[in-house]
């Protein structure tokens, strides 16, 4: 920063350093006093709110002075102007002529005595914190981003990894497995559907790293609870909070990776989310069903319920969960940043307003402005400094967002001086945290009941997700009826699952590209690119393979058929599902934009309403109907919801024209799947 130039208001005489200049020439005399009715004619004049992006003043103090001795004095009661700030908003340069002197410094034993002696300005905020994440480093987006994809499978996971230990529960607490299914799986999904209309909105205004670090806490500690319970009351409590504290981590890495990545660059990064729930959701059983085997192998169901000392194995399944969430909760507390665009410009413009505020308390007043139609104030020219500090202001690269900024005070005209405090646009129009909260809870709901779009999609995803969680006791219960295969045996069967997953993801990150090179010439010119139903063209195809695999897997599954043709049928439905849920995603985001939270929110709470209900008619579907039966019934339902992405394929625009949420008519960047934010 450039050295102070104090100006003396008591006698107009500037000062440099310690040394007194003399009187100087009439000349220069009559700039310093152009110079001081210029700010003093800037101060008097009335803003209109909104000129020169002015959205209020505020005025204290004295009217202009008339008196010569006092004009340099007249910025102190300028008045205030308040700006919107955005992360690309130029930072004037300070002023550093001080009007009222308020102290010596503590090493001024050499200045001279017949003038004050004021000390140095405060040192500018470093800004570096503040900065827009889309223009973070690649390496810093990228741990973010796995970060937030373990969040993801460690949730998902948590799901799945209860089903393999339902009947070792079952006797231990004297109970039916239904309910034990009904406390861990059923009540989980109840928190983790309805939780996040509640705590979403706390990320609006105190940001998304507070409501990470407090949701994985309460994650982390009711794992331990259901560890250690003793009373299947205590695990009905721990599951449901479990699901709270867990379906944070879910819902809001969508919205995470929105904060990092504009639209045309989301592909990767949602591929890898969505991946990492089916995943995570298969894992989960395959993991836990050789932990819950190796554990009771030794000991019938009959003898665990009579001697309570061989309860305890089964806890496993709770603890090594626990163990690994505490540990990724470290990682997450020391190497997660907070991400929320929103909230950072807040406190970017909260650190300038204080450093004005500094320099004003010890007489350094004012930035200058550059007048209309300037990129900076007139005679002041831009030197390579200046540049680097304006690039670092925007990027936030360099050792100090701020340690730059140009201070040597430019010839006033037609630049001015004024006194400046930003102001952040979402702050002023963001509503009450009640009122932001009961919008989150009641709009998902109207838009269920009123959008077709919303409810048929809604339904769509909700009958995947059912058959996804249907899969936590059906995979059990057919391989141990048709191929006589124990807990770890079966729980193999998930195996295909993880390769459905990863094929999934693959597939997902290179569509768009495939898709491209293989659509022949005459049907991509009648698939328009420029519409929301763009996101549904591959869907069409790839979500068939979820009615598919169910026929497969309902067909097959029979002691004289090979045991891989069913976990064949497995793979292919969970391909499919992975295309649903996708596909709900990126279109309810795209056609219902600004709403798209609450579009979202609805279809969330639907599928995982209907995760946690199926599991619950598992064994009346397959016992009562058998494999084939339930397979061909789950399969013909299957194929009805296929038709609801053909449906908005052909007449999607008609439909969104008569919902008074959705937008008729959007351009996009990317010709088909760029993966559009869940949150």
């Amino acid at each position: 920063m450039a050295a102070a130039t104090p100006t003396s208001p008591q006698s107009g005489r500037s000062r440099t350093g310690s040394a007194a200049e003399d009187d100087g020439s009439e000349k220069d005399k009559k700039v310093a006093t152009a110079s001081q009715e210029s700010v003093s004619d800037t101060a008097s004049d009335d803003l209109r709110a909104g000129e020169d992006g002015v959205v209020a003043e505020e005025r204290s103090g004295p009217r202009r002075q008339q008196d010569g001795t006092e004009k340099q004095a007249d910025i102190t009661s300028m008045a205030i102007e308040r700006r919107y700030f955005t992360f690309e908003t130029p930072l004037p340069p300070v002023n550093n002529t001080v009007f009222t002197p308020k102290s010596r410094p503590a090493n001024a034993d050499n200045d001279d005595d017949d003038g004050p002696v004021v000390p140095p300005p405060p040192p500018p905020p470093d800004l570096t914190a503040f900065t827009d994440p889309h223009r973070w480093p690649r390496a810093r987006k990228n741990l973010l981003l796995g970060l937030s994809c373990m969040a993801t499978f460690l949730t998902a996971y948590s799901a799945g990894a209860f089903s393999p230990p339902v009947e070792r529960m079952a006797a231990a607490f004297h109970v039916s497995q239904l309910i034990v299914l009904f406390a861990g799986i059923t009540l989980f999904c109840v928190g983790f559907a309805l939780a996040p209309m509640l705590l979403a909105p706390l990320s609006e205004y105190n940001g998304r790293y507070p409501v990470f670090v407090a949701s994985g806490c309460v994650f982390v500690a009711f794992q331990v609870v259901c560890g250690a319970s003793t009373t299947l009351a205590t695990v009905l409590v721990g599951r449901v909070l479990v699901g709270i504290g867990s379906s944070v981590f879910s819902t809001m890495v969508g919205g995470v990776i929105a904060d990092m990545w504009h639209a045309e660059g989301r592909n990767t990064p949602m591929a890898l989310f969505s991946g990492a729930v089916i995943l995570a959701t298969g894992s989960g059983p395959l993991v836990s069903s050789v932990i819950t085997h190796r554990t009771t192998a030794p000991y019938h169901p009959h003898d665990v319920a009579t001697d309570p000392s061989l309860r305890a194995p089964w806890r496993w399944v709770f603890w090594h969960q626990a163990i690994a969430d505490a540990v990724f909760m470290v990682f997450l507390v020391f190497l997660f940043r907070e991400s929320r665009g929103s909230v950072l410009l807040s406190r970017r413009a909260q650190a300038l307003n204080t450093w004005y505020e500094a320099r004003e308390r010890t007489g350094y007043y004012g930035v200058w402005m550059a007048s209309a139609g300037e990129s900076s104030p007139a005679g002041h020219e831009t030197n390579d400094e200046e540049k680097a500090a304006d690039r670092a202001n925007k990027t936030g690269r360099g050792s100090g967002s701020m340690l730059a900024l140009p201070s040597a005070p430019p010839p006033p005209q037609p630049g001015r001086l004024c006194r400046v405090r930003w102001v952040v646009k979402e702050d002023e129009d963001r509503r009450t945290l009640l009122h932001t909260v009961a919008v989150s809870v009641y709009r998902p709901f109207h838009m269920f009941f009123t959008e077709p779009v919303v409810f048929f999609f809604s339904l769509w995803v909700a009958f995947a997700w059912a058959v996804l969680y249907l899969t936590f006791g059906s995979i059990f219960f057919v391989f141990e009826r048709a191929y006589g295969w124990d807990v770890e045996t079966a729980g193999r069967a998930f195996s295909p699952m993880l390769i459905g997953a990863v094929l999934s993801t693959v597939m997902g990150i290179y569509q768009d590209r495939v898709l491209a090179r293989v659509l022949p010439d005459a049907l991509r010119a009648r698939l328009r690119p420029d519409v929301p139903e763009a996101r549904l063209y591959v869907a069409c195809v790839t979500s068939a393979l979820l009615p598919a695999g169910l026929f497969i897997f309902g067909f097959t599954a029979r002691p004289d058929v090979h045991w891989i043709a069913p976990m064949v049928g497995v793979g292919v439905s969970t391909v499919g599902i992975y295309a649903v849920y996708l596909a709900t995603f990126n279109y309810l985001a795209d056609v219902y934009h600004q709403y798209a939270s609450s579009a979202l929110a609805a279809q969330s709470c639907c599928r995982n309403i209907m995760g946690g209900v199926f599991p619950l008619v598992m064994r009346a579907l397959f016992g009562n109907l058998g494999n084939a039966r339930a397979g061909a019934l789950l399969g013909g339902v299957a194929t009805g919801l296929t038709l609801v992405p053909w449906v908005l394929v052909f007449f999607g625009e008609r439909i969104r024209r008569r919902s008074r949420f959705a937008m008729v008519r959007r351009a996009f960047s990317s010709p088909f799947f760029s993966f559009v934010s869940p949150c």
